[in-house]
């Protein structure tokens, strides 16, 4: 297993979890977000809180409107470099995941300073940079702090007409899913952590995490695609049910379908799951119809937190070759169809095994 470090401890020890495994999970969140107090929002405000978007999207005129989005995180490998590039291209995910095209970015850095050598704090950065210099924009400016746990990530902000700015929630009866990248990336990044990943895996982690969802403001302009969004912590199963509660239906997820990273289910079975995907699970699992015989590593790849993960796209029947080939141009070459939108049901996500024939 290849992850490099260079001085002082290994990122990942300083860490109680490790990329988009820590976000709060989904049921805890919700209860705090019940508790905050709620203010009027202006006309302007496109898209907000409501149906846990992306990011959120201000009207600037009749042409432009304003995304902005924050993530940040506490490190996922031990590599400085990787670990910075990996935060910075899961945030800039959120501009595109919105169908718009990123202009500047905010550097968010937490670091113990007194623990980490400044030269890896500097790779870090220099991490956020290279995949800042790749997606065209500036690190505008940013905050640092002196924190207890290595915490790295962006403010991100982009641009795009208003008619073009895909919601998570504009999902209709009869659409088809198509998925953008592999699923794995908690697995992998537990496998990590007890040092059994092996090096293959690894170079396949970071390609997947580092690769920018630039095929985002192409597919928003895309006649027949109705709604997008990314995958990331709250697992395939969370965003999938943020998707259908924000458009009041049903998601028919076809599991046989879904693109898996190579080698991510014999390393399930082995044990190498996240406690986030116990935590997501717990949050929103009742929603959840699973067939039967779904076994508890799928549960688990199902529930699996993905640190930039790829976008996720319901688009009409028609536009599916269209949406495919233009995940192709961008160089995601394992984009699959991995369901379909009914009406709504008893349960938001049912779950299917069809056996190949």
């Amino acid at each position: 297993m290849n992850d490099k470090h260079t001085l002082g401890p290994r990122l990942t020890s300083l860490s109680h979890g490790g990329g988009c495994g820590c976000k709060i999970a989904p049921g805890v969140l919700s209860e705090i977000l019940r508790s905050t107090t709620a203010m009027p929002l202006p006309p302007e405000l496109l898209v907000g809180i409501e149906t846990s978007d992306d990011a959120a999207v201000y009207k600037l005129n009749d042409t432009m409107a304003l995304v902005a989005t924050t993530d940040f995180f506490m490190p996922i490998v031990d590599d400085p470099f990787e670990f910075g590039r990996i935060a910075a291209t899961n945030a800039i995910s959120d501009v595109y995941a919105m169908g718009a095209h990123p202009i500047m970015a905010l550097a968010l850095v937490g670091m113990p300073v007194n623990v980490l050598p400044l030269s890896v704090i500097g790779k870090i950065l220099d991490g956020g940079q290279s995949i800042c210099r790749e997606a065209g924009i500036p690190i505008a400016g940013g905050h640092t702090i002196d924190s207890v746990e290595p915490i790295y990530g962006l403010v991100a902000i982009g641009l795009a007409h208003p008619d073009h700015i895909k919601r998570n929630s504009g999902a209709k009866v009869g659409d088809v899913l198509v998925l953008g990248k592999p699923i794995g990336v908690g697995i992998f990044s537990a496998a990590l952590k007890k040092e059994v990943l092996p090096d293959e895996s690894y170079k396949a982690m970071i390609a997947n995490a580092t690769q920018l969802n630039t095929a985002g403001p192409d597919l928003a302009k895309l006649e027949g695609v109705h709604a997008l969004t990314d995958i990331t912590g709250f697992g395939l199963a969370g965003h999938l049910l943020e998707m259908a509660r924000g458009a009041n239906c049903t998601v028919h997820l076809d599991w046989t379908q879904v693109p898996l990273l190579p080698g991510v289910k014999e390393l399930a079975d082995q044990g190498c799951i996240t406690g986030a995907s116990a935590r997501n699970w717990l949050g929103y699992g009742s929603e959840v119809n699973l067939p039967d015989g779904f076994s508890p590593v799928n549960q688990s790849l199902l529930t699996d937190p993905q640190t930039s993960g790829g976008l996720l796209v319901s688009c009409t029947p028609e536009s599916v070759s269209g949406v495919l080939a233009l995940f192709e141009r961008h160089g995601f070459k394992r984009a699959a169809v991995v369901g379909h939108i009914e009406t709504q049901q008893s349960h938001g996500l049912k779950v299917s095994q069809r056996v190949p024939s």
